[in-house]
């Protein structure tokens, strides 16, 4: 069972992401299971998660990078137990820190875990704008500092330029992060993700 986590701050478009990951991955064979962290009450995401027909399982109540360390990990048993998934992509809250998942999903005992790599999703549109925020852009830095992929989201809606821009960025924070360029939305360089994730 291979965990993949898929993080970034609200709004970079991880579910979009995860959705069409878990699609591309049982086309080709793989059995797909989906963790969720919701912080508030509703678990919007695992219910747009779960209207594709994709298996989900929602942690809310807390973040999964601190509060919820155990439930990940007893998450993870629960899921190997009842559905033996090849692949399951943690789709941590949106102020999670990737490296502190990293950790929790070592919690799990007894399984074959293989730990997947941990994906950040910057935002095309609006990532270098959040990065100038003093107190957000250290928060979306600690991501990126976790990361060993980063991939530059909504490419389909910035220019080159821009993304060249957010390359050179990622790369002072990460200088090992492999640095990809998507369109969840659309498809673009999804193919390529998967290839990494596989």
């Amino acid at each position: 069972m291979k965990v993949v986590q898929i993080a970034g701050f609200l709004g970079s478009g991880k579910t979009t992401a995860i959705i069409a990951l878990s699609r591309s991955l049982a086309e080709k064979g793989k059995k797909v299971a989906i963790i969720v962290n919701e912080i508030g009450d509703v678990p919007v995401d695992a219910k747009v998660v779960s209207e594709y027909g994709l298996k989900v399982r929602d942690i809310g109540g807390g973040c999964i990078c601190c509060e919820l360390l155990v439930s990940l990990a007893y998450t993870l048993e629960e899921l190997a137990r009842s559905y033996s998934p090849d692949y399951v992509l943690i789709e941590p809250s949106g102020v999670s820190i990737p490296s502190s998942v990293k950790d929790g999903i070592g919690l799990a005992k007894g399984l074959n875990v293989e730990k997947g790599p941990v994906i950040v999703l910057f935002d095309g549109e609006r990532g270098q704008e959040q990065l100038s925020d003093e107190d957000l852009g250290k928060f979306i830095k600690r991501q990126i500092a976790g990361a060993d992929i980063v991939t530059i989201n909504k490419i389909d809606a910035i220019e080159d330029g821009a993304a060249r821009s957010h390359e050179g960025l990622i790369r002072t924070i990460n200088p090992n992060a492999k640095i990809l360029r998507i369109s969840a939305k659309n498809g673009l360089g999804l193919e390529e993700l998967v290839k990494l994730i596989i």
